[in-house]
């Protein structure tokens, strides 16, 4: 059985971002695979002042990029609805820079992310601050991205915790997320469930249970992103970020088009939801 008909995966890349494996059209047949409505390939944005090139496409690709998320579109019509959408890293300072990306493309779905596993990010705010520090400082510059008003949602959050896997607790930052869980919820951005968190260093979805219990708190939106960067994670462990969502009091889930938020039911789409087989 598929998920439901509207249901779509709001989270890949592409061989752009120079760790991903596969065009969108091999994600698009993974999605028709496990039944989806269709996906948004959101690909590392480019970045200014030559920040973190490693992982990303350069602002030369951004018309490739667009060009190949549109042949696909076009070559799975009628069978897989493709999005063209952008993972964008958030720092203060790069707002207007990316206010200008942003409006580069017809982009039907924006993730803001701050990645704090670059190496550009650790020079920034390890140096000289205890680990405790650092971590607030992540937790600090989501609340920021929400609040820049650049993003539809925030991706993987809590995603500081693969920096110091075996030491990162929680708890320890249960002040801090509060309030940033706060500022986001007044600035009305959704935030994602992101399935690639079982996979990682520490094996959790980001984000883990206590944060998105308080997210549900707030009423804050959630979408479901795959994260994937091989075909076959398309869809993957849906079946468990919906059951923990309902674990912790949610009963929607929402999705992107347009720049638009749609939302779901999380019965209806349990109701038919199975999880993606590997191929």
């Amino acid at each position: 059985m598929p998920y439901a008909p509207n249901f779509y995966d709001s989270h890949m890349h592409s061989p752009l971002c120079k760790h991903a494996r596969g065009l969108p059209g091999d994600y698009a047949a993974q999605a028709q695979r496990v039944g989806l409505r269709g996906i948004t390939i959101t690909c590392h944005s480019p970045m200014p002042f030559g920040w973190n090139p490693q992982p990303r496409m350069s602002t030369q690709q951004l018309p490739q990029y667009v060009e190949m998320v549109a042949r696909a579109r076009d070559d799975y019509a009628e069978r897989v609805d493709i999005r063209l959408g952008l993972e964008s890293d958030y720092l203060p300072g790069f707002e207007s820079w990316l206010e200008k990306l942003h409006r580069r493309a017809d982009f039907s779905y924006i993730l803001g992310s701050v990645h704090p596993q670059t190496d550009e990010y650790k020079q920034l705010y390890l140096q000289d601050k205890t680990r405790l520090e650092y971590e607030a400082s992540y937790f600090e510059n989501l609340a920021r991205a929400a609040e820049s008003g650049l993003f539809d949602c925030l991706s993987h959050p809590d995603i500081v915790k693969i920096v110091h896997p075996t030491q990162y607790q929680v708890a320890e930052h249960s002040a801090v997320i509060a309030r940033s869980l706060d500022r986001i919820a007044r600035a009305g951005t959704a935030m994602e469930l992101n399935t690639s968190g079982l996979h990682k260093a520490y094996r959790e979805m980001n984000p883990g249970p206590e944060i998105l219990a308080e997210m549900a708190l707030r009423g804050i939106p959630v979408v479901l992103g795959s994260d994937a960067h091989d075909a076959h994670r398309v869809g993957a462990d849906f079946d468990k970020a919906l059951a923990q969502l309902q674990a912790v009091g949610y009963e929607r889930v929402s999705y992107f088009l347009d720049r638009q938020r749609h939302d779901l039911a999380i019965r209806e789409v349990c109701l038919s939801a199975r999880q993606p087989a590997l191929v």
